[in-house]
């Protein structure tokens, strides 16, 4: 395992990247990539990112300039925020085994590349990214600023989740004397809502579930809810969040069809009493202590079935 500085003279010892996002990405992998390959160009590198076919009109400014072309070649590759090779984009087969470093922050990572920098301590990926950088060079530009700030204020729902550390605020600190636009992320990431994100939040609340005298609650969202509210994926960032947000639940649960009715993620969320991490890796899943998911090929209703027959293993006697 190597750590920041061991990453950051690695990163020297070459000349040309490829960075890949993990599948459906969010702001901490969109966020790490774009500013590392900013940061490796600004220090003389040659850095793209793997074009990722699911990425969302939130995020796609921040990896305009960045998408490699189909003839790049580089000399290594390197993944961010990703744990396991199931995470990877689906356009991402041909590097499955030829990752040269992965830089991530999952307790659940599966050691799955030639060289690791993984800190489960860390609130968001672009936390080690940023002291790859100052290691790599010693200066954070503005535009990196901007998209670390994006990577580590989307993971840590803008520094109000339980991982948010002393040494996050201190970063986002640092971020925003560089120069990076906080008032305006922070209105778009976090404040601004479509009216299809608006209304499918109505139709999940109005169908919660709560189990075990309110300890747990679940949530589902179905194609059908998708397609009645046109809800595109940038509507459902951060979605998970909802259950768990009320008042005496220690763990929330969110059911998400996915391609059909028997394919669906989920996303658990939970108290520091409870682990979602274990929970999820019941069904083959991992992620953090309190933020994990897993998926199944079952319908929603048999994968509730499962997790509350499963439930009762891991929520404290009350």
């Amino acid at each position: 395992m190597l750590t920041t500085i061991e990453t950051a003279n690695w990163l020297n010892a070459y000349n040309r990247y490829l960075i890949i996002t993990h599948r459906r990405p969010d702001g901490d992998t969109v966020g790490c990539a774009s500013a590392l390959a900013q940061g490796l160009r600004e220090r003389g590198k040659v850095a793209y990112v793997l074009y990722n076919p699911e990425i969302t009109p939130r995020y796609q400014p921040f990896l305009d300039d960045y998408w490699a072309p189909e003839d790049f070649s580089p000399d290594k590759t390197i993944t961010v925020d990703t744990a396991s090779k199931d995470m990877f984009p689906i356009n991402g087969a041909e590097y499955l085994d030829a990752v040269s470093l992965c830089i991530d922050h999952h307790a659940s990572n599966t050691n799955f590349a030639e060289y690791a920098c993984v800190d489960e301590a860390r609130a968001a990926c672009g936390e080690l990214v940023y002291d790859i950088l100052l290691s790599l060079g010693g200066k954070i530009s503005e535009k990196t600023a901007e998209r670390l700030y994006t990577a580590i204020s989307t993971d840590t729902g803008c520094f109000a989740y339980a991982n948010t550390s002393s040494d996050t605020l201190r970063i986002a600190s640092e971020l925003i004397k560089v120069g990076a636009p906080h008032t305006e992320l922070n209105k778009m990431l976090f404040r601004t809502k479509t009216k299809s994100r608006m209304k499918i939040e109505g139709m999940i609340l109005s169908g919660l579930g709560f189990y075990f005298d309110g300890a747990v609650s679940i949530s589902t969202i179905t194609r059908k809810m998708l397609d009645e509210t046109s809800a595109v994926e940038d509507d459902i960032d951060d979605i998970a969040s909802i259950p768990g947000s009320i008042e005496g639940v220690l763990v929330g649960i969110t059911i998400r069809e996915m391609t059909s009715e028997n394919d669906c993620k989920v996303s658990v969320r939970s108290s520091p009493m409870v682990s979602a991490a274990d929970i999820c890796a019941r069904f083959g899943g991992g992620g953090h202590a309190m933020a994990a998911g897993f998926n199944l090929k079952n319908s929603v209703a048999e994968i509730q079935g499962l997790l509350l027959d499963a439930l009762p293993d891991f929520l404290p006697k009350l």
